[in-house]
């Protein structure tokens, strides 16, 4: 039994292998922004609009709520990042049902490189909201002291991420494999529909703890109360 997709090797020169991962996680990636193009080229502002464009406005408006009930007001800002990972992570889960497919976030490398997005994405928007001086003090609220802790804080809080994510894509699809290997006739589409919750379940809590931690490095001022001259 497989444990990660970067088993699969398709071609090997030396160090350098393509794998089951990178292949489709570049295929995934490839569909993703296609279809973006093929769904976006023809919005409509009236009230005619095709299937596409309102199950687009749907997930979008749907993302976009989700971000600023964690506490982003301005959701617009977050949204091409926060949405895009949801949206990869969503699916990947969702391509299972395609024979053949193994999904990438089932490898440790890729829920990595997603954490490390995450990293980045973190101060980027902290810096972008408070300066970068307001947000390098964040690491030393409420003193000084708290410096080391803070940066422990966030490389291990990225570190649950790549891992929670890995893990529990692993796990569920060693579970299904099991199963559908002990009952192959009574229970394969219950088992692929829960694979598929399982993967959209996934895609939610990560988005929504990257946009909590982004929350937490902006904290966004609020404007002050004007008062009587």
């Amino acid at each position: 039994m497989r444990l990660s997709p970067d088993e699969i090797v398709y071609w090997q020169s030396g160090i350098i292998q393509l794998n089951a991962t990178i292949v489709f996680t570049w295929a995934l990636m490839l569909v993703l922004v296609v279809g973006s193009i093929l769904v976006t080229r023809k919005l409509s502002r009236d009230l005619t609009r095709s299937r596409w464009q309102n199950l687009l406005e749907i997930l979008v408006t749907g993302i976009e709520k989700q971000i600023a009930e964690v506490g982003l007001p301005d959701a617009r800002t977050y949204l091409g990042f926060l949405g895009t990972l949801f949206l990869f992570v969503a699916a990947a889960a969702l391509a299972t049902i395609i024979p053949g497919y193994e999904p990438p976030t089932g490898s440790l490398s890729t829920t990595t490189a997603l954490a490390l997005c995450v990293l980045v994405a973190v101060p980027v928007f902290g810096i972008a909201d408070q300066g970068l001086g307001g947000y390098l003090k964040s690491y030393m609220e409420p003193t000084f002291m708290m410096l080391p802790f803070n940066i422990i804080s966030e490389v291990s809080r990225t570190l649950a991420l790549a891992v929670r994510l890995f893990g529990n894509m692993m796990s569920g699809a060693m579970i299904i494999a099991i199963l559908l290997t002990i009952t192959p006739f009574i229970f394969p589409i219950l088992m692929t529909a829960l694979g598929l919750l399982t993967g959209m379940v996934q895609a939610y809590i990560f988005s929504i703890l990257a946009a909590v931690y982004i929350a937490a490095a902006t904290q966004t001022r609020k404007p002050k109360a004007a008062t009587n001259p």
